[in-house]
């Protein structure tokens, strides 16, 4: 036994010595062994980013209410008095946590870091075949029971669709609202000439209400982010790939990559009646700029918003163009001295995450509310 193991230790080759691995011959054996392990790499994060794990918050918080549509979520002291800000977030096909996306891009870390002590996000829950009846007037009823839960009153931050959302708020209850903001908000769906204007008016609404009957009475998210995609196809079926292989090496690159993957492939199903809904009264005929929206049994007009009002848009938004959130300032009630328009660098999601924009404008978002108490 012992001369078979001695054997068995002697009959193993050498390891190569330094200068071997200089030879000729070892670099292609290397350069192979090292392309294998960036392949695996690659393939092993491209998993990652396209079947990723739901996004978390960046933000300790506490589930204040937790209603059919949503949970309304709490940052700060519950304790500090005055008027709490309450984010609405989007429902339009991803999850809240874009409000409070990463350390060092959260919308709520801003806001609180900036005289704002107690902040409050709508995180708007997926719907399920249980909800999908549910109405704007279904999401409208519990944004304002959230309000009331508050003292009665907000300073309300709408973020895209939360901000028509907000705005439909305002304008059944004026009184609730101590002062308004819309970011990258459609409040006149008929202004400029985005891409999202053009689908809305070219593509049938028998097209929509198919899609609702293929996810059996709900628009199922990964629908809406197909079209999404298909509006960069290039950007999101090819060049993030490459890009994911030129930094394959790069740690913190994968790290945001990771991190908005999980927010930006875990789409969110949306109740049939409330898309349908949202598709044909706001996108297709505009009735919120119109006046013609009927909100909790009464028609809505802009004009019946009359607090301070803060327009923030971005230059290169294709999803909400400018001139559909800068419209509101000419549709609403409140005086021209109290409305405050702001047009930024960068697209549509860089207005709620986007370090630059989170560094330079919504600090001075948030000490405008402040002087709004």
């Amino acid at each position: 036994m012992a001369a078979s193991r001695t054997a068995t230790r002697t009959s193993r080759p050498p390891a190569p010595k330094s200068d071997e691995l200089s030879l000729p011959w070892f670099w292609p054996v290397d350069a192979a062994l090292r392309l294998t392990e960036r392949n695996l790499d690659f393939l092993s994060e491209a998993v990652k980013i396209t079947r990723p794990p739901p996004p978390g918050w960046a933000t300790t918080n506490v589930v204040r209410l937790d209603l059919p549509t949503m949970r309304l979520r709490e940052f700060g002291s519950a304790a500090a008095g005055g008027i709490p800000v309450l984010v609405d977030a989007p429902y339009a096909g991803h999850g809240a946590t874009i409000a409070d996306y990463d350390k060092g891009q959260s919308l709520v870390e801003t806001l609180l870091a900036n005289g704002l002590d107690h902040v409050l996000v709508t995180d708007w829950k997926p719907a399920t075949q249980e909800m999908r009846y549910f109405s704007i007037d279904t999401y409208l009823a519990e944004l304002n029971a959230a309000i009331d839960d508050l003292g009665g009153v907000v300073h309300l931050v709408g973020l895209c669709q939360g901000g028509w959302l907000g705005a439909m708020l305002a304008c059944r209850f004026p009184h609730k609202v101590g002062s308004l903001v819309l970011a990258g908000s459609p409040i006149d769906t008929d202004a400029g000439d985005g891409p999202i204007k053009r689908l809305a008016h070219t593509l049938p609404l028998r097209s929509y209400r198919a899609m609702v009957r293929a996810g059996r009475g709900l628009m199922p998210g990964r629908f809406m982010l197909a079209g999404w995609k298909n509006m960069h196809p290039a950007e999101h079926y090819l060049d993030r790939f490459v890009r994911l292989y030129q930094n394959i090496a790069d740690r913190n690159y994968l790290d945001r990559t990771e991190t908005f993957a999980a927010w930006y492939e875990n789409p969110l199903d949306l109740p049939g009646v409330y898309y349908l809904q949202a598709i044909e009264q706001i996108f297709k005929e505009n009735h919120l700029a119109r006046g013609e929206f009927v909100g909790l049994g009464r028609r809505l007009s802009l004009k019946d918003i009359v607090c301070p009002l803060y327009l923030l848009a971005g230059a290169e938004d294709d999803i909400t163009t400018r001139e559909q959130v800068f419209a509101a300032a000419e549709l609403v009630g409140t005086p021209s001295k109290k409305i405050e328009r702001k047009l930024v660098p960068g697209g549509h999601i860089g207005l709620f995450m986007g370090r630059k924009t989170l560094a330079e404008t919504w600090p001075a978002i948030a000490r405008w509310i402040a002087k709004q108490r």
